[in-house]
């Protein structure tokens, strides 16, 4: 079943981050590579694909897991967790209607 996993960032997040980032995509690529990824990308803090130093104030990722504790348990080893980027992290059930 489909996830969608909501990661708030803390205030001044972005230097945080931007250290994290690596370890963060990393795994991101495992999901992609699964066949499990349906989408992944941040939220800008402002309207513009290119924050600079405004940063972000969350992401959202779409993916595939076998039930919701183990989608908990995959955004709760998230490097943003570890790195104090996200603030809270929301895991909900998706159903994706459209693209058909």
């Amino acid at each position: 079943m489909l996830y969608a996993i909501v990661g708030q960032d803390v205030p001044d997040s972005l230097a945080a981050r931007l250290a994290a980032r690596p370890a963060h995509v990393e795994r991101l690529k495992t999901l992609q590579e699964q066949g499990r990824m349906i989408l992944a990308g941040p939220f800008p803090a402002i309207d513009s694909p290119d924050p600079g130093p405004a940063g972000f104030s969350g992401s959202l990722i779409v993916a595939d897991f076998a039930s919701l504790e183990a989608a908990q348990a995959w955004a709760a080893a998230d490097p943003y967790v570890a790195a104090g980027v996200y603030g809270s992290v929301s895991v909900k059930p998706f159903k994706q209607t459209m693209p058909a």
